[in-house]
């Protein structure tokens, strides 16, 4: 395959959007590269070449699943295939001229090495434009993920899975979070009223404010004196799950770019405020946006640190954990996800969220609130999550979320993006106890109670049997006990020791 070249004054603007598309199947992500691969574009290009190359990672699944059956066999040749991707999404999905969109995009195809598969791209393309129906019908009904996450969505989901590809499909709208330290979310919405600028108030976040057409950010009115912040709706929510936080302790785990800490320090006066991430890089961008935003610093700490091993002084009243993820739940907005993410990553952040959220949890008062968040659509990383975390913390007690937003969870509420609305995201609010001494372990039945009450009691052990109240089924061993596995494991395989819930009534001791 020839080597692709940076030299962009070679290139049409099709090519230079092959060229970046080509650097993300190479593994970089696209916020790493964007700006760079911009500044080679002539101004007046970058809009199109931003939608370009946004909006073909968006369909890219799509586009590669109803290009296939066009090719009488593979073209085994990344560039030439996403030139064709660049192409079939301008002329299915932009009001593009089509003779323009085919005669750029062939051209890109010779510009970029590959002349003699020129005629491929220009057939396919013009195929397209006869049957744009057929297409477009093929483009809507392709899921547009990889088989991976397609299967854990699938099953994640059940039948909102459909509805919730085609959401993904879709661009994200584009959010204000108003800092009403400065001005008040209705003024600051009737001064772009007054501008014509179409915008309307959110529906779940007091703060936020969705921009109805498109504009340039730091040409709104307020930018430079901070009015305002670019958040997402749904990740707008945070703040408002938290207890009052004036003069107390807190913790922002994982807080670069620094939405979250902003936020905290619009809403509340906390006595101490401590951000920490891991990447020193980024939390330059913390800083930045806490001083353009205009905010009292003077009880704020930003820190270089890792959340699995760094230990604040005393412990603290709240921590703000928004842990690392899939983040599934906001490929809209960085569709390179699609990409990037492969089904092996999963496990290693399970883990990683773990590690983290044990860590954390040690550093927290009794009595202190945690607030567990993702940008994750995947139940791995959320729900399942926080049933282990539970299971393995007598000491936590679930703060139920009581709201308008949402779908409940066993654990925590999780938020799915919707057209027109926010991204994918999960909380789950969890208060930090007193360890409660004695606690006997239990066992959360999966299978036939009678048999397993039969085998403890041939063991001779005492036991009350079934939480009728929540409506699972329990075994509580009131005396410690060492039971052999193999025991259990051959006779009934599908167990789990765990602790009661905290705030079960029939909490046993010894």
């Amino acid at each position: 395959m020839s080597q692709v070249t940076s030299n962009s004054s070679r290139f049409n603007l099709r090519a230079q959007v092959v060229q970046t598309l080509l650097k993300v199947q190479q593994g970089q992500s696209l916020a790493s590269i964007l700006n760079t691969q911009l500044n080679q574009v002539a101004e007046r290009d970058r809009a199109l070449f931003h939608e370009l190359v946004l909006g073909t990672l968006r369909q890219w699944f799509a586009l590669k699943s109803i290009s296939l059956p066009l090719l009488s066999k593979p073209l085994n040749n990344e560039t030439v295939e996403t030139c064709l991707y660049v192409g079939l999404y301008q002329v299915l999905c932009t009001r593009i001229a089509a003779h323009a969109a085919i005669s750029e995009t062939v051209d890109a195809t010779k510009q970029l090495g590959f002349p003699a598969l020129s005629g491929i791209v220009n057939a396919i393309l013009r195929r397209a434009t006869r049957e744009t129906d057929d297409f477009q019908q093929g483009l809507q009904q392709a899921h547009g993920l990889p088989s991976w996450l397609f299967k854990r969505l699938k099953k994640d989901w059940g039948e909102q899975t459909e509805a919730l590809c085609q959401s993904l499909k879709q661009a994200a709208p584009l959010t204000l979070r108003v800092n009403q330290r400065h001005i008040g979310r209705d003024a600051y919405l009737a001064k772009l009223q007054s501008l014509d600028i179409q915008a309307r108030a959110c529906l779940f976040s007091e703060a936020g404010i969705v921009l109805e057409q498109s504009v340039q950010i730091t040409q709104l009115p307020g930018f430079e004196q901070g009015w305002f912040s670019v958040q997402d709706e749904h990740a707008q929510l945070c703040a408002t799950l938290l207890p009052d936080l004036n003069n107390k302790t807190v913790i922002d785990a994982c807080a670069a770019p620094g939405g979250k800490t902003a936020h905290l320090l619009e809403k509340f006066k906390p006595a101490q405020l401590i951000a920490i991430d891991q990447d020193p890089s980024r939390l330059v961008r913390v800083t930045e946006n806490l001083n353009r935003l205009a905010l009292d610093q003077s009880h704020t700490e930003i820190l270089a640190a890792d959340a699995t091993k760094w230990n604040p002084v005393q412990p603290v009243d709240c921590i703000v954990l928004d842990a690392p993820c899939s983040a599934t739940g906001v490929i809209r907005r960085h569709p390179d996800i699609r990409l990037l993410r492969q089904s092996s990553d999963i496990a290693q952040t399970i883990e990683l969220q773990k590690q983290i959220l044990e860590h954390m949890w040690q550093q927290l008062k009794v009595g202190g609130t945690l607030l567990y968040i993702t940008c994750s659509i995947l139940k791995s990383e959320n729900e399942q999550q926080m049933i282990n975390f539970f299971t393995e913390h007598p000491d936590a007690k679930e703060v139920k979320i009581e709201a308008d937003w949402g779908i409940e969870q066993v654990h925590g509420r999780q938020l799915l993006p919707e057209a027109q609305s926010g991204d994918g995201f999960y909380y789950c609010k969890i208060q930090r106890l007193h360890k409660k001494a004695g606690v006997m372990p239990a066992f959360l039945l999966d299978q036939n109670i009678k048999a397993y009450a039969d085998l403890l009691l041939l063991l001779k052990l005492h036991l009350t049997l079934q939480d009728a109240l929540l409506n699972v089924r329990w075994i509580v061993l009131i005396h410690p006990i060492q039971i052999p596995s193999k025991l259990l494991t051959s006779r009934l395989p599908k167990y789990s020791l765990f602790y009661p819930p905290s705030d079960l009534s029939f909490y046993l001791t010894r």
